[in-house]
């Protein structure tokens, strides 16, 4: 299949109600930082190192499992591979994947106010397929979800634009009618990039580099109540 045509990147500030919102998922529907942790002090207890702090831990999440495994390795030798501790964090993960992760304080209701509207929500997450169905069927919200690409449903992940514009392709909707939620700055790049409004969860783990009034997102949220703004009638 074709891939979809990439439009100019949007540039306006001015957001209409959307059609759908579509939601990055670790740090912005989802906090699933306790978990992620979990399993990467597992890893390192095994080895006889002590475990990390939460907050520690937290704003690394949303570099993935990369990110979380090169945590692991600062000052602390390993005694393996790259790629192959990056398997083993994962391993470790998926066996606990869903023991204290939750979405975000308000999310629920921001989720059921978009239901009961005229607007549709979905996920567009870098996390491999192969964890992201277990952990959305473990919250039940894999049968609630208008459409879930994963970061490997397409040939490229974010910050390519290509995910967003299969989630857009899936519902039958322009990347100008959706709008995209994420707390990292590669969310936004590839918003950007697929012509499609997008705001910044400034309540979600947002990273260590640099913060999201800084990204260029169209707004940024402090909670996720502050969805309701955006949708249609509000």
């Amino acid at each position: 299949m074709a891939e979809p045509q990439v439009p100019e990147p949007s540039s306006s500030n001015a957001l209409k109600p959307p059609a759908a919102i579509l939601f990055d998922l670790d740090g912005t529907l989802l906090d699933t930082a306790p978990d992620l942790g979990a399993a990467l002090n597992r890893m390192l207890e095994r080895r006889g190192f002590e475990p990390l702090a939460p907050e520690v831990i937290r704003p690394h999440v949303s570099r993935g499992s990369r990110g979380l495994t090169e945590l692991a390795c600062q000052h602390r030798p390993m005694g393996v591979a790259a790629d192959a501790l990056r398997d083993e964090f994962l391993e470790e993960y998926a066996a606990a994947i869903c023991v204290d992760s939750c979405l975000f304080e308000g999310m629920a209701q921001v989720l059921a106010e978009i239901e009961a509207s005229a607007c549709r929500w979905g996920i567009v997450t870098n996390k491999p397929g192969w964890l992201t169905d277990p952990l959305l069927a473990a919250l039940g919200l894999d049968k609630r979800a208008a459409c879930v690409v994963s970061g490997d449903t397409t040939a490229h992940a974010k910050p390519h634009p290509l995910p967003l514009l299969h989630a857009a392709g899936i519902l039958t909707l322009s990347s100008a009618d959706c709008l995209y939620v994420g707390d990292d700055l590669r969310d936004i790049q590839a918003a950007r990039a697929a012509g499609m409004p997008v705001v910044a969860a400034g309540y979600g783990y947002v990273g260590v580099d640099s913060p999201p009034a800084a990204w260029g997102a169209d707004a940024v949220l402090t909670h996720p109540a502050e969805l309701r703004a955006f949708l249609p009638g509000v």
